[in-house]
């Protein structure tokens, strides 16, 4: 299927955290998930010829600054402002104002808060268009939205249900969209980083890797009762405290600090965690919600098999991509035999390079969004991944922004 537009419109991503995975040099700052997605999908945009543009925050970087393609526009720094005051200014201007000086036809998001809000009301008070990537599962349901503040829930709401384009990881998600919204969503797969040479069992010193913003819904704890259960396996815990939750992260270091077989990493860079990702035999997830988590897609592409509570459409379970497991008794059984049995592990490892390798090859999975993009822009159909779609709205004569 050939994309309906000539030229490709011009898209800003709103990723005011996402300059660390976007500029090495800024990596001490750490970033999650959802921001690696929206530095991947950039980039492979960016070499397809689209201008791109990103609004970051401000960490010192000048504005305007480039890399691999995108050009950074930055709003305030993160702690800038006075509080109750800033939500307004200088946060809210000054991401507006970042975001008319990226002056682009389709501004893209993926970040649960008000950012959903504050995109839709600039793309319709300057007829332009504005998506939302669902980055976790809890987006989907009113209930379970990890939003602090009453106000920013609603901006939140208010953006997904008025937001012209709905990107979901799942089948699940797409339900849940359709239950909770009344929105309907075109499937997206994630993307991921080619990796080089990956190694094999006996040159892996990790047994357990766990990795994460440090954050209760993560359930990180559940993790250092597993490595008391398993005293002789090495276990390895990277991530740093999400917003508002410092108090879990400074638990889960002090716990950590008094177990010999844990090693506490905090914040790391993402290149960093990559080579953790190389070395650890396992990676472990104790998230009870979440979409398809990265480091699932970062583990396969190293060749290290999960073991989750977690497993998005069954993969897991059905492609021999580790273990897929319903309590604590069942990942401590789990983790042991894989780190026990060269051939089972072996054989799970193989499994998750041939999987990722077929399902996650750039061109299959950029080319999707590419098309959506591209037909938004021009006012077509979007179907969703079984073939059904809804109208959008006709797009005018993009004008350039005062």
């Amino acid at each position: 299927m050939s994309t309906p537009a000539a030229t490709p419109p011009s898209i800003c991503f709103i990723g005011l955290s996402t300059l660390p995975l976007l500029a090495p040099e800024y990596g001490r700052y750490g970033a999650g998930g959802s921001e690696l997605q929206q530095a991947l999908l950039a980039k492979a945009l960016a070499r397809r010829g689209f201008r791109v543009s990103m609004v970051v925050s401000d960490y010192g970087q000048p504005d305007g600054a480039s890399w691999d393609g995108v050009r950074t526009r930055k709003a305030c720094r993160p702690s800038a402002g006075i509080p109750l005051i800033r939500f307004a200014y200088p946060r809210w201007t000054s991401t507006w104002a970042a975001m008319r000086r990226a002056d682009a036809d389709i501004y893209y998001l993926n970040c649960q808060g008000m950012q959903v809000g504050q995109a839709v009301l600039f793309a319709r008070r300057h007829r332009r268009k504005a998506v939302y990537w669902v980055a976790s599962d809890s987006d989907c349901d009113p209930g379970a939205l990890v939003i602090r503040y009453w106000r920013d829930r609603k901006l939140f709401e208010y953006g997904l249900r008025r937001v012209d384009l709905v990107l979901a990881q799942s089948a699940e998600q797409q339900a849940a969209l359709r239950r909770h919204f009344g929105r309907e969503s075109l499937i997206m797969d994630s993307l991921v980083e080619p990796r080089g040479r990956r190694r094999p069992r006996r040159e892996r010193d990790i047994d357990v890797l766990w990795v994460g913003n440090l954050r209760a819904l993560k359930r990180p704890r559940l993790l250092l009762e597993l490595a008391r259960q398993l005293p002789r396996l090495r276990f390895h815990l990277v991530g740093g405290p999400a917003q508002g939750s410092l108090e879990v992260f400074e638990s889960v270091r002090r716990e950590a600090g008094a177990l010999a077989n844990v090693h506490f990493h905090g914040l790391v860079p993402h290149e960093r965690a990559v080579e953790l990702y190389e070395r650890a035999c396992l990676l472990v997830s104790t998230s009870a919600i979440e979409g398809l988590p990265n480091a699932y897609l970062e583990a396969w592409m190293s060749g290290t098999p999960v073991v989750a509570f977690l497993d998005p459409e069954r993969v897991i379970a059905t492609r021999g991509l580790g273990r897929a497991v319903g309590s604590l008794e069942e990942m401590r059984a789990a983790v042991a035999s894989l780190c026990s049995s060269d051939a089972e592990w072996v054989a799970a490892s193989t499994a998750c390079v041939e999987y990722i390798s077929v399902r996650y090859g750039e061109s299959s999975v950029v080319t999707p969004y590419v098309e959506a993009l591209c037909r938004l822009h021009a006012g077509a159909t979007v179907p969703d991944r079984a073939g059904s779609g809804r109208a959008s709205r006709p797009t005018p004569v993009t004008p350039s922004l005062p």
